[in-house]
């Protein structure tokens, strides 16, 4: 059999009551069983790690690239953001030579990846960057939560949502030139087409349509 039909399945869940529990490790395997059964291929072996998503040493994921390389397979994840937590993690996935899909977006490739994973760890950051801002903005102006000044605190949370949204522009731009490029498209709705087709999902997580594409050239 071809190492493209052999797999070996890597799962993780963030706390040991979760690990315990089984808690979403059913469902990372399940997806992991009808990705692999809808296309006829194998499941060799199976590694679940039992950490936070912000550690980087795994040594269920050694073990499961180890595994790959001595039985020439590829390794499965259920989904890419129980994985894309940070940029490096990515990184050091990719400079092991062992290659990998996951079974929720397996047209995804390497810079799709990247750009993927800088935005989860950049949303991540941000969520509690804002909060941060709003209650010291609140704080410095004496602003009592719930007061008639929270307006003031709600502004500050858009501004820093236009801000996401100007950082999201810019890191899938190289996606839309690439698509521009290679395939010759350039029409908003041609584009946002070959966008969902490679599983790149919007900022907040949706399909793209021509007025969203619009909207991030605009924004690049």
């Amino acid at each position: 059999m071809s190492k493209k039909g052999r797999f070996i399945a890597y799962y993780r869940v963030s706390t040991q009551r979760q690990g315990r529990s089984g808690l979403g490790l059913d469902a990372q395997r399940q997806a992991v069983t009808d990705y692999l059964g809808s296309n006829g291929w194998e499941l060799l072996q199976e590694f679940t790690e039992v950490e936070s998503g912000r550690r980087a040493d795994r040594p269920e994921l050694d073990g499961a690239l180890k595994a790959c390389k001595k039985r020439k397979a590829r390794l499965v994840i259920a989904k890419l953001d129980r994985l894309a937590r940070n940029v490096a993690f990515i990184a050091k996935l990719m400079e092991s030579g062992v290659d990998f899909v996951a079974a929720d977006l397996p047209q995804a490739n390497k810079l799709t990846i990247h750009i993927m994973a800088a935005m989860a760890e950049y949303e991540r950051d941000m969520i509690s960057s804002r909060t941060k801002a709003a209650l010291a903005a609140a704080k410095l102006r004496g602003v009592k939560l719930g007061g008639p000044k929270i307006m003031e605190v709600s502004q500050l949370g858009r501004q820093v949502q236009v801000g996401h949204a100007m950082r999201f522009a810019a890191n899938v731009m190289p996606i839309i030139a690439d698509i521009r490029k290679r395939a010759g498209i350039t029409s908003l709705s041609g584009i946002a087409a070959a966008l969902n087709a490679q599983g790149v999902p919007t900022a907040r997580g949706g399909r793209w349509a021509a007025q969203t594409v619009k909207n991030v050239l605009a924004r690049a």
